[in-house]
């Protein structure tokens, strides 16, 4: 059953690529049902391979593969809620295949699993949630780069060549404000988990990642309130995501540095 999901899953988003490449060739509207149940099918399909992929037997698999395949389908589940409401088609024919090839890569498990009796179900699901949040915001801070940077050009009256092939500028913004919606749900999660399931999140070895990950938590909040309060958009919103995410970056870099480097030198 679980090759059945892979290969189902790879098959729909094939046809998901196919048909929104078509429609695009043609400078047609694509069967926005057709195209839209194609890709919800997918991620249908996709999702069931993904529970085998991140729980095989052997433990908890948290290789590059296997991240590569819960941030597709987190990615493309994102655009697919997006897409009901918005011409979204381009970007369903970059992620689609992406899908596709996140599902083939999971068939091969690059690293060791971690047993499951080092690892308590309550620590995966924290660690998964957390990888996730951390992935999606990824995005959303090279989203808000790009935005940036049209905004930048358009001022200058000199849009970018790439632009022409995306989205108008508004979709892009919606775009940004769902990864980051998104993101900060997966991110209210972690910090969720982590308290229930991690003994001492202030203890020593993990209080700046702590401190900081709910630093970046408000500064999203702050963020998508202002977007729904006052209608922050435009340099106001990248700021704010760059921000957050310097923060975020921290939580799970810098703290590294401080437990690696300054303690052990101090």
């Amino acid at each position: 059953m679980a090759a059945l999901a892979h290969w189902t899953a790879i098959i729909l988003y094939l046809a998901t690529t196919v048909v929104a490449a078509l429609a695009l060739s043609n400078r047609r509207q694509p069967n926005n049902a057709l195209l839209l149940g194609l890709l919800a099918g997918a991620l249908l399909t996709h999702g069931a391979s993904l529970l085998n992929t991140l729980i095989s037997p052997a433990g908890y698999r948290f290789d590059l593969t296997a991240m590569f395949s819960l941030v597709a389908w987190t990615v493309n589940l994102l655009i697919l809620l997006l897409a009901i409401k918005r011409p979204l088609h381009l970007l369903i024919l970059i992620l689609a295949p992406l899908g596709a090839l996140a599902e083939f890569a999971a068939l091969h498990d690059w690293g060791e699993a971690v047993v499951r009796e080092q690892l308590s179900t309550g620590v995966a699901v924290h660690a998964l949630l957390s990888i996730a949040a951390y992935s999606l915001l990824t995005l959303a801070t090279l989203q808000a780069i790009y935005l940036f940077y049209q905004n930048q050009q358009l001022h200058n009256h000199r849009p970018g060549a790439i632009s022409r092939f995306l989205p108008p500028l508004q979709t892009m913004e919606s775009l940004l404000f769902g990864l980051i919606g998104f993101g900060q749900l997966l991110l209210t999660a972690s910090l969720i988990t982590g308290f229930l399931f991690l003994d001492d999140l202030f203890a020593q070895h993990l209080v700046h990642k702590t401190a900081l990950s709910i630093l970046a938590w408000l500064l999203y909040s702050i963020l998508l309130w202002g977007h729904w309060k006052w209608g922050w958009r435009g340099n106001t919103a990248v700021r704010w995501t760059l921000a957050a995410f310097a923060a975020l970056m921290l939580a799970y870099f810098g703290s590294k540095v401080v437990l690696e480097v300054i303690l052990q030198r101090s």
